[in-house]
């Protein structure tokens, strides 16, 4: 498949994620873990424990379970007020759909076996007023996880789990500029994509029936994109030939609790996410051509410091079974941000965050539930004062995400 990678493609390919996660990471991929805010480690009743901690496959009923569900995505329009007036711009709004997919095995021998499809970091930003513009026309990141996964049960207590994660990577980047060194008009666009591999751990302890304990460990990935590169220029083309750049999808280390009272009908749980952003420090491309003296486009040769900070977010859940068919489910966050003042940028002016979710879901049969969720990721607003390594010398408001989840689970 031919590719093609802008000069300044992926300074912000992976930077460009959603506006309601720490960083570019979608922690959403489920209807639960929507409705609790993420708060979904140690209680995973459903068929997507394969993917937010294996280790509880080991307690699912002992069926084939299976877990559908889509996401809608509003990501609202951010609003950036500079110093300097004809410096101000708004981006766009932005929506997305992404559908995932959990399936569990009945036991073998104490063995679970499941499968998640699911889409852990991404989405995109986009600008057309000119400052914001000459860094960030468009960042688009999309990303496809396939992660098969294994659970073994040493006894009613203690469980764990582990599983493969296979990450597919592709990115647009398009950025317009009018630079005065040139007098002329730059344009770069780029796609391109890789294939990674990374696993994933988990284990969960039960030392009473109502309570849980449980950690989960995803690896590091790193996503080394590698393509044709295009930069050009209103006076002609400057650069067509081979480019590749590195760069991380973060581990992150969960650990969770969960207790369960009122005879069962209510769940309790408190989560710690550490996301190691601290990974991402800088952004340096390798191309065929050495543009690291030129007047204009050394910029685009020059290692570009990122210096992320590893990041923490704070989740609690609460679930309650209203009747023997309706559950209603509570969420609440903290999520920091792990971009520094300095380093931040238009591809991704993110800040610390809020979120607030609920949901519900209903059991018409046996076999079948199904359940609709909201989360609002309310992110505060932002301001660097004395112009960044961007830039930026001023506020960003308006930065928000709400999320829909629909979905159903099946037990056969």
């Amino acid at each position: 498949m031919k590719k093609k990678i802008a000069v300044i493609a992926l300074t912000g390919i992976l930077a460009a994620g959603p506006a309601f996660a720490s960083g570019y990471r979608i922690p959403e991929q489920s209807l639960n873990a929507t409705a609790l805010s993420g708060a979904y480690v140690a209680n995973t009743p459903n068929a997507d424990a394969s993917y937010y901690n294996p280790a509880n496959m080991s307690w699912l009923e002992n069926k084939w379970q299976t877990d559908a569900s889509v996401t809608w995505i509003h990501l609202t329009s951010v609003e950036y007020t500079d110093a300097t007036p004809a410096k101000s711009g708004a981006s766009h709004n932005e929506d997305f759909g992404l559908p995932n997919l959990h399936v569990v095995s009945p036991e073998y021998n104490n063995f679970r076996f499941g499968l998640s499809v699911v889409y852990p970091y991404g989405l995109s930003k986009r600008w057309d007023n000119a400052f914001p513009k000459a860094s960030a026309e468009e960042f688009t990141l999309k990303t496809y996880e396939l992660n098969p996964s294994i659970a073994y049960k040493f006894n009613d207590k203690f469980s764990i789990g582990g599983g493969l994660r296979v990450l597919y990577a592709e990115g647009v980047v398009k950025s317009y500029a009018a630079p005065p060194v040139l007098g002329s008009i730059l344009s770069r666009d780029m796609d391109g994509d890789t294939t990674e591999y990374g696993y994933n751990l988990a284990a969960t302890f039960r030392p009473v029936d109502n309570l849980s304990l449980a950690v989960t460990y995803r690896s590091k990935i790193d996503l080394d994109i590698e393509g044709d590169a295009h930069l050009y220029s209103s006076l002609g083309p400057e650069y067509t030939g081979s480019a590749s750049v590195s760069i991380p999808a973060p581990a992150v280390l969960t650990l969770a609790t969960s207790y369960t009272c009122n005879s069962g009908k209510t769940t309790a749980e408190i989560a710690y996410d550490k996301t190691y952003w601290s990974a991402y420090d800088k952004l340096d491309f390798n191309y065929s051509r050495d543009f690291s003296t030129h007047p204009a486009f050394a910029v685009f040769d020059n290692p570009k410091a990122k210096n992320w900070e590893n990041s923490n977010a704070f989740r609690i859940g609460l679930t309650h079974k209203c009747t023997e068919r309706l559950t209603a489910m509570l969420g609440f966050a903290i999520d920091k941000t792990p971009v520094p003042d300095q380093t931040l940028g238009f591809e991704l002016p993110d800040s610390d965050a809020k979120l607030y979710s609920f949901g519900l879901r209903y059991q018409p049969s046996d076999t079948l539930t199904i359940g609709a969720a909201y989360l609002y990721d309310d992110k505060e607003s932002r301001t660097i004062t004395g112009a960044n390594s961007s830039g930026i010398n001023g506020t960003f408001d308006n930065s928000a995400a709400h999320l829909v989840t629909a979905g159903l689970q099946y037990r056969f």
